[in-house]
């Protein structure tokens, strides 16, 4: 068989991904190891009235256009247009705030993980549950908004993510993959469900102030495998309004990009963990037996299959790295030598290499945003030396590097005195592109082994692209035993070990970057977003 004639008889799966600053589209065979075409389409959320936001117009367009790219990609390929496929995948940023009412319409504009406008209600959830739960997740954004008395709020019917809106455009099913719900309300692991427990704590403490019960507004959970719906009429006009797209494909439950950067990246076994850095930056690590505490650095979610997972999310990843990268290449253009962006980045990151292991001194911050971990409400990137810092573009490139990973670092510190013992994380992200850089960084920055594979190019798109494929196969074996057996069997892995050398000078690094947090704060309080009257 060939691509052409997958294609044509529909065994293909399709993977729609809504990142935060990309919507990407990823479809693959009826072997899920087979990318046959992509599709992508630029977007950007927006600060509107202190709330971070992306329009449902913008979203709707934005998988429209990354749908037809797709589309566009196979026919140019293999001279066939897909009409149908054997599965479809939602994937999207997790957490956030999207409360519908009863006719379905949107009762606020979207508020995305990146809010940090929750803090009352996170520490009381936090207090009441016994449990971590962060500002950006739903039930903090909802409690918030009850805390508030938000006029909406007698008027919520439901509250979903984005994955689950799309999804819900697409079938008319209000439901949520395990991983995906497990960053709107915690999950009970031994039923794979909200806790009950901690839904009864909710009701008594909202004390009518909603409408109804909290599971009643929630999405219904499925794991990994289970059917969650098929393509309706209305839902194929949503994502292909050109009409080429045929009604009843199958979909899989929808899921965050945390549980598709887990899939993507074959890390759902215990000991198994993996670091997703665009963004944001994250790590995941699946856990072999629960934490002895709660700890405010650390997220309690799941895996697709609903296996606990400890995460480790910050706010803030590669966006200040990439506004460094753009001046370099704005003063190569300056000068008359041009350089492209790819380029440059491989140039800064090779110079990086070259500097002293703990940057000289120099330290790195890349908030743009607020940082719960590091405690800032907002974000203002800095770069900080003493007088007699050596200051030299190795060290400052790789003091940026470091500084992707330095509030990561801050919370796998508190997994390593919790004792949890890790066998590789996975690297992926645009920054691992530049073979043995960041992921060297990486692993002294974690002391732990880094991998990197070409299977994850596609990240997140693809991943929910194999957990679509996975519908097929789930009454055969396990979510593991399926990415074992069936997607990287044959896999070729980069694994790159800490050197000593390296996790001592990262240490180093952190230690003056813990340290130096007191400046973030003073700059935050000293040089206010808004203008001076």
């Amino acid at each position: 068989m060939t691509a052409r004639d997958d294609i044509l008889a529909g065994r293909t799966s399709l993977g729609i991904e809504l990142g935060s600053t990309r919507i990407k589209a990823c479809l693959v065979g009826e072997d899920a190891t087979t990318v046959l075409a992509v599709g992508a389409h630029d977007w950007e959320s927006r600060l509107e009235n202190g709330h971070w936001t992306y329009g449902l117009d913008d979203v709707e367009r934005g998988v429209q256009a990354a749908y037809a790219a797709v589309v566009a990609d196979a026919h140019d390929r293999y001279g066939v247009r897909p009409e149908t496929f054997g599965a479809i995948g939602v994937s999207a940023m997790m957490h956030g705030y999207l409360a519908f009412d009863a006719n379905g319409e949107l009762l606020v504009p979207f508020r995305t993980w990146r809010d940090t406008t929750t803090g009352v209600a996170a520490a009381e959830l936090t207090a009441l549950f016994g449990v971590n739960i962060p500002l950006r997740w739903s039930i903090a954004h909802l409690h918030q908004a009850v805390v508030d008395a938000e006029p909406h709020v007698p008027r919520i019917a439901s509250l979903t993510t984005l994955a689950g809106h799309v999804h819900r455009r697409l079938t008319g099913e209000s439901v949520l993959g395990v991983g995906d719900a497990s960053g709107m309300f915690p999950i009970d692991a031994a039923t794979g469900d909200y806790d009950e427990r901690m839904l009864a704590a909710y009701d008594a403490l909202a004390d009518g102030r909603l409408p109804t019960t909290l599971r009643a507004l929630l999405p219904a959970v499925l794991p990994a495998g289970a059917p969650a719906g098929a393509l309706t009429a209305d839902g194929a006009a949503y994502l292909d309004p050109a009409g080429g797209l045929r009604p009843g494909v199958p979909l899989c439950p929808p899921e965050g990009d945390a549980g598709t950067g887990m899939v993507a990246t074959n890390s759902v076994s215990p000991r198994t963990g993996n670091v997703s850095a665009g963004t944001s930056i994250f790590a995941m690590v699946v856990l072999e037996r629960a934490l002895a505490e709660a700890h405010d650095e650390i997220d309690l979610v799941t895996t697709p299959a609903g296996d606990p997972v400890a995460m480790v999310h910050c706010n803030n990843g590669a966006s200040e790295l990439a506004a460094w990268a753009a001046l370099f290449v704005r003063f190569a253009e300056a000068s008359h030598r041009p350089i492209e962006p790819d380029a440059a980045f491989e140039v800064l990151f090779r110079e990086a290499i070259e500097g002293e292991a703990d940057a000289g001194g120099v330290v790195a911050f890349n908030h743009l945003a607020g940082e719960p971990i590091a405690c800032l409400v907002e974000g203002r990137p800095l770069l900080v030396r003493l007088p007699g810092s050596s200051f030299t573009l190795a060290n400052v490139m790789r003091a940026q590097l470091y500084g992707v990973f330095g509030t990561l670092a801050l919370g796998m510190r508190v997994l390593h005195d919790e004792g949890v013992s890790l066998d590789r994380m996975f690297a992926h992200g645009g920054m691992f592109r530049t073979a043995g850089v960041a992921q060297r960084f990486l692993a002294a920055a974690l002391g732990a082994p880094v991998a990197v594979g070409d299977l994850a190019a596609e990240g997140g798109a693809w991943g929910i692209a194999v957990l679509a494929s996975y519908l097929r196969h789930a009454g055969e074996r396990g979510l593991g035993e399926y990415l074992d057996a069936h997607v990287f069997a044959a896999a070729s892995l980069s694994v790159i070990e800490p050197e000593p050398e390296d996790v001592a000078g990262f240490a180093a690094y952190l230690d003056r970057y813990r340290a130096a947090l007191a400046i973030e704060a003073a700059a935050v309080d000293s040089l206010n977003t808004r203008t001076p009257s």
